[in-house]
């Protein structure tokens, strides 16, 4: 650590530049009193680094926990620390442009009442999303009701924010409570935030649908009297997300494409693999589009950056941070290496290294090396041996047998915490866990080594998946803080994502001799669907051809949803055919679950 710059307070003086107003008590609460988001409790970060926190997450941790309004550039504000994204207020002819509404209404009310406070009571005039994850339109509501206000955001974004949110919104957000630390004190020994911010709210999320699709590079709109350039960066940080420039206030927002960390090639909850190498031309693009056009380059996340130096500078070492690894993986792959091996040895250049913002404190080069590795050559490496695995608790029975025995292997994995090595030792312990669940000597020894592997992490979301598993070790695993399945999300579903949906959750074994179709008519929009059971799979066709339905049901939208949430009585459905074949549906349908155990069997 002590060849790192700690003494340049450049990123610090960034952080605090333009500082208007913060928001005391930083407390903010959903109508029925529940705590959604409290920055206060982060004051500890004002102290010493103390020996529980790697120093430079430490130092990235004080930056990020700094809240209130600040002034960016003429016009321009940022409302930020008061949630895991910042919320950017642009002013125009009749009222305030909001720029990424962060995860939840609350949050976005308080942050917009913050603005309005100092800077006058304007009316929200227009709403953009600069992607499609939820920590950038979940808190929509609380800031515009969804009427007459124009939504922008890049194409394909009601596509991608919601499949992700509900395909696999289940495990994504058990996963994601260790992720952020959900669960976690926030203090020295626990939370310290995740890098990108200070965690995610509690409060509730909405989608208000786009109006307005940005299709290309070069598109031009005039948003409230404010000229704004697009770039489309489409799988980059999101499946759907844009850059753009304010050409008259020379401003250049990032959305999530650069940001004052490494980000996530693929994110510890889960999510589709990114791709670098896309991710690396759209920032050389980026420069080459706006460079000279622009004094400050702001985010979606951290704090700007001013000049056009600085900004240039900037944009070119995360341009270089992700084609490096890119190209470094594929270089060592077609050498024969695997994902781990390579993960294990990667180095960035010294240049990249001596930049705070190159530095894996949300994304890691570890676990963004193995996801370049997936995203070209998948989950296997080559070694039949690795092919046919046994499943982890038949595993590690078996090795807890060949090593002697659970006690053997405790032992073993208590000599190697004496050398140090914490790696293996948690290795043993999870296979001595995973073979006797209720072996409380592996548990309370696996969450010393855990909390010891947490405390040294640089990365705040390694941190948080190891505090958060040792803490499950001890206590019942708890269900996640936040639900982005929310009933905008659901609204939102196209007829399609709804029959999605639903396959997903049919029990295939118990569907396997079931065999019947079933023709949805829906009323409010005149299409047509049909699904069909079939050897264990619920298959669907938009617009089918020919009869053959055993039943044919007649209903809105709105009714389906109801009607596979499970409320509301089937018997007075505009209906022809068999009724009782809907039952047949819902009896082989499975409900998810949001608390399924990680770290023990």
């Amino acid at each position: 650590m002590a060849d790192l710059p700690f003494h340049d307070r450049a990123d610090f003086d960034d952080a605090e530049r333009g500082f208007i107003a913060k928001l005391s008590p930083a407390l903010i609460k959903a109508a029925d009193g529940k705590v959604v988001w409290d920055n206060d409790s982060y004051a500890f970060l004002d102290g010493e680094c103390p020996q529980s926190a790697h120093p430079s997450l430490w130092r990235q941790a004080q930056l990020c926990a700094r809240q209130g309004l600040f002034e960016v550039t003429e016009g321009i504000y940022q409302v930020r620390g008061l949630d895991l994204s910042n919320m950017t207020l642009v002013e125009g002819e009749r009222g305030v442009v909001v720029i990424d509404p962060l995860v939840s209404t609350e949050c976005a009310a308080a942050a917009l009442k913050l603005y309005r406070d100092h800077r006058g009571d304007r009316p929200v005039t227009a709403l953009i999303y600069t992607h499609s994850h939820a920590d950038h339109f979940g808190g929509a509501r609380g800031v515009i009701d969804g009427t007459d206000v124009p939504v922008i955001a890049p194409a394909h974004f009601m596509e991608h924010a919601v499949s992700e949110n509900v395909y696999a919104g289940t495990a994504m957000n058990r996963r994601a409570a260790y992720m952020y630390g959900q669960h976690l004190p926030h203090s020295p020994e626990g939370q310290l935030g995740c890098g990108l911010g200070m965690g995610t709210s509690a409060g509730t999320v909405s989608l208000v649908p786009p109006t307005l699709d940005v299709t290309r590079t070069g598109q031009e709109e005039t948003i409230d009297g404010v000229r704004v350039v697009f770039q489309l960066t489409p799988g980059t940080e999101a499946p759907a997300e844009m850059n753009f420039l304010f050409p008259d206030r020379r401003a250049l927002c990032m959305a999530e494409n650069a940001t004052h960390n490494l980000h996530n090639v693929l994110t510890l909850r889960g999510a589709l693999v990114r791709d670098t190498r896309l991710w690396s031309r759209y920032l050389t693009e980026a420069i080459a589009l706006f460079a000279d056009r622009a004094d400050v380059a702001f985010a979606s996340h951290h704090w700007p950056t001013w000049g056009k130096e600085r900004i240039v500078t900037f944009l070119s070492q995360q341009r270089d941070l992700y084609s490096y690894l890119h190209d470094q993986t594929l270089r060592m792959l077609n050498r024969g290496m695997t994902g781990n091996e390579i993960a294990e040895i990667m180095q960035l250049p010294p240049a990249l290294e001596q930049a705070w913002h190159t530095h894996g404190y949300y994304g890691s080069v570890s676990h963004n090396v193995k996801a370049i590795y997936q995203r070209y050559l998948g989950w296997f490496d080559g070694n039949p041996a690795h092919l046919w695995e046994h499943p982890p608790v038949e595993q590690a029975r078996r090795y807890v047998e060949a090593f002697g025995g659970t006690s053997a292997v405790v032992a073993l994995a208590g000599r190697y915490v004496e050398e140090g090595d914490l790696r293996f030792a948690a290795t043993l312990l999870n296979h001595a866990i995973f073979a006797d669940p209720d072996d409380s000597a592996a548990r309370r020894l696996l969450a010393k080594v855990y909390t010891r592997l947490g405390h040294g992490a640089e990365n705040a979301t390694w941190r948080n998946f190891y505090l958060t598993g040792a803490g499950e070790l001890t206590e019942r695993p708890s269900k996640p803080a936040t639900s982005t399945v929310s009933h905008d999300m659901l609204k939102a579903l196209t007829a399609e994502q709804v029959f999605d949906s639903l396959s997903i959750r049919v029990h295939g074994p118990d569907a396997w001799n079931e065999r019947f179709a079933i023709d949805w008519h829906l009323t409010d929009n005149d299409e047509h669907h049909r699904t069909t059971m079939s050897n264990g799979a619920l298959i669907h066709e938009r617009s089918p051809s020919g009869d053959g339905a055993d039943l044919t049901l007649r209903l809105t939208k709105e009714r389906l949803m109801s009607l596979l949430a499970g409320d509301g009585d089937a018997a007075d459905l505009d209906h022809d055919g068999d009724l009782t074949v809907l039952q047949r549906l819902t009896a082989v349908l499975e409900e998810p679950t949001p608390d399924f155990a990680i770290v023990t069997p």
